[in-house]
């Protein structure tokens, strides 16, 4: 590593981990180099395999399995444009030629546009006769939504906009707050609107409406927040071949903080694991990405995020207290977190039973993990198109109880999986709706036992597939993997 480099790093935040802290990162990560180590940044070059993931499994022949990581980092625009042209042919069913669209997700799925959401508000129209999108934005954002795809669009400076109030121009101007929404329609109205329905992902406030209804009179708002809803949960293969991506580099922090655990046991804490796997697998992520010396729209909604956590913290779904935790034997343990590379990725827990001082693991976790971990497996085998949602989740919680697990059950099998994180639908008992292939679902059947301080709570990125589903992750569910000695 460069030496500045290092020692800035040593020397900043990440010195809370200890003295030792770099010395047991470059010693895991020599490991998996297998060489003597040089420095840290020469080794996460090496890319070299380690114990744990020689572990990774592979698919068995006729397999149905995720498709090759995409060597792409983003979705590329083509593919905004034919998403954008199919939801117009969709509105076109509806008589709908034109729509607004206001939530951050929407916009980013349908264009492109990376952008932070704050309590400013940013927003796209279209016409169906539009080649290019027209934008609602703030001026600190100004130069990245024109270097993407712009046809144009209304400039406000910030929250609160003063009439007239554009420093960036030299108009410093105190005044009267803009009303944006207003400022958005009259925009549109200047612009012209395409026929006299228009569309709009949510539904509006009645002051909203009647807003609209005076400035664009004869115009209805149609809400089509489903049908976006729609589009996103039935992923295409250019986005499960992104999710593959992200899962490539999940696998491996995987395994690095599982020889993390393994090389230094109870000297170390469930934070430290997942910091030291985090600042390994991102140093190998980043480095692959075309990040084009910072440019913008390089590199956009990639990261992977490695968490741990041990012993009671396992036992609540949910816990709210800190992930900080020394690693103890006698133990439940997760190694959990989230990647993804171009916004597209997922979940990925994995959850191990540490043995006792004499080598032996615990009666009840060992029936907790089999019970839990056999759920998993049935949800892949029933996650298949033309299943209905609730039937998978009435027969792994038919399991449960008839285990005698029902004391343990805190919550459904599995949510949608989407960039939002939790996305519609979900694999509960009151949701009938029928799965399409390519539909993506966490994976948690979990159970938990406060009372005696243990729980495991798995998860993976489940595709929906036509004869069941299938896994993104490769990182095993064996007891191999799981039940270790420390």
């Amino acid at each position: 590593m460069n030496r500045n480099r290092r020692e800035l790093l040593k020397g900043g935040t990440v010195a809370l981990f200890g003295s030792g802290f770099f010395a047991r990162m470059e010693r895991v990560d020599g490991m998996q180099a297998s060489a003597t180590t040089p420095a840290l940044t020469d080794l996460l070059k090496a890319r070299a395999t380690g114990k744990s993931e020689g572990l990774l499994v592979t698919p068995r022949a006729g397999e149905e399995g995720p498709p090759e990581p995409a060597k792409y980092d983003r979705l590329p625009l083509e593919w905004n444009k034919q998403a954008v042209a199919r939801f117009k042919a969709k509105l076109a069913e509806k008589d709908i030629h034109a729509f607004v669209l206001r939530d951050q997700l929407n916009i980013i799925y349908l264009t492109g546009y990376w952008h932070t959401k704050t309590e400013r508000p940013q927003a796209v129209f279209m016409n169906q006769d539009d080649a290019d999108p027209w934008y609602l934005y703030p001026g600190l954002d100004r130069d990245l939504v024109k270097g993407w795809w712009f046809g144009g669009g209304w400039l406000y400076f910030d929250t609160k906009h003063a009439e007239g109030g554009f420093p960036e121009e030299g108009k410093v101007v105190q005044g009267k707050p803009v009303d944006l929404w207003e400022f958005l329609l009259q925009g549109i109205k200047k612009k012209g609107v395409q026929g006299k329905r228009v569309g709009i992902d949510g539904k509006m406030y009645p002051d909203d409406l009647k807003k609209a209804q005076k400035i664009l009179p004869g115009i209805k708002w149609v809400d089509v927040g489903d049908m976006l809803l729609d589009m996103r949960e039935v992923k295409t293969p250019e986005e499960l071949a992104l999710t593959r991506r992200a899962y490539v580099y999940f696998d491996r922090a995987h395994a690095y903080a599982r020889d993390y655990v393994l090389t230094f046991g109870t000297d170390v804490t469930d934070y430290e694991v997942g910091m030291a796997a985090t600042l390994w697998i991102n140093s190998l992520l980043y480095a692959d990405l075309d990040l084009a010396d910072g440019a913008p729209h390089h590199g956009v909604g990639a990261g992977v995020e490695v968490d741990c956590r041990v012993g009671p913290l396992c036992a609540y779904p949910h816990p709210n207290q800190p992930r900080f935790h020394r690693i103890e034997r006698n133990m439940p343990m997760q190694i959990e977190g989230d990647a993804h590379v171009g916004g597209h990725g997922g979940e990925n827990y994995r959850m191990f039973i540490l043995a006792d001082q004499a080598g032996q693991f615990d009666a009840h976790m060992r029936k907790l993990w089999e019970v839990s971990q056999h759920t998993c497996d049935m949800q892949v085998e029933l996650q298949k198109e033309g299943t209905v949602c609730s039937e998978v989740a009435y027969q792994i919680h038919k399991y449960q109880v008839a285990q005698g697990m029902q004391d343990y059950i805190y919550h459904r099998p599995a949510h949608g999986e989407g960039s939002e994180g939790h996305q519609a639908p979900y694999l509960a008992l009151g949701d009938d709706t029928v799965l399409k292939k390519g539909m993506t679902f966490s994976e948690e059947p979990g159970l938990y036992d406060q009372k005696a301080r243990v729980g495991f709570n798995w998860s993976d990125c489940v595709v929906t597939g036509e004869r069941s589903g299938y896994r993104m992750s490769r990182v095993p569910y064996s007891k191999e993997w799981c039940w270790i000695k420390i």
